[in-house]
């Protein structure tokens, strides 16, 4: 059974030999800038137009060794979710997979694999999003734990995240989480 650093290892070379732009986020990357945690699942933003969606997507998710579903795919492709998630074979682990026009990120290492972040303002901006959208309150407690972990232990553009928090409708999150 893979454990979590294999796990990405291979998620890491299935995307860089497919040539895939990508970028880890959630709670893979909220541990790389803010406090490490434990997760079952290893979130990824992808830039994949739909027709490298079910090519080379479905190709480096099986270099990953990854079960592969080409229809959720192409639910994903295709709906506005844009979200898909898979099964390791030889892993507990799961990969949510969001596809994304635009990526913004900075190199990294986890696990000793050489990798890529989502940037923290990014990061920042969709917890806050996780929270507002929470209707469990205990269910947000991490996102905000893990925000006000990112800005403790990493440099962010705090004026970018309050006028993204403004867009949002997060701005109250925002102020509450970053005045602590």
């Amino acid at each position: 059974m893979d454990g979590l650093p294999v796990f990405i290892r291979k998620l890491v070379d299935g995307f860089t030999k497919e040539g895939l732009d990508y970028a880890f986020t959630g709670a893979l990357a909220a541990s790389f800038y803010g406090v490490p945690r434990t997760t079952a699942d290893v979130d990824v933003l992808v830039a994949v137009s739909p027709v490298d969606a079910k090519t080379k997507l479905a190709s480096a998710l099986r270099i990953a060794c990854v079960e592969v579903d080409e229809k959720k795919i192409n639910d994903a492709v295709t709906s506005g979710y844009k979200i898909a998630s898979f099964k390791g074979k030889n892993s507990p682990y799961k990969v949510g997979v969001i596809l994304s026009d635009q990526i913004r990120k900075r190199s990294g290492n986890v696990a000793g694999v050489d990798t890529f972040f989502q940037i923290p303002k990014d990061l920042i901006s969709e917890k806050l999003r996780m929270i507002k959208a929470t209707v469990q309150k205990e269910r947000a407690l991490k996102d905000e734990e893990d925000v006000k972990a990112i800005l403790r232990f990493t440099k962010v553009d705090k004026e970018a995240v309050r006028k993204q928090a403004k867009k949002d409708k997060t701005l109250e999150i925002w102020k509450t989480l970053s005045s602590r």
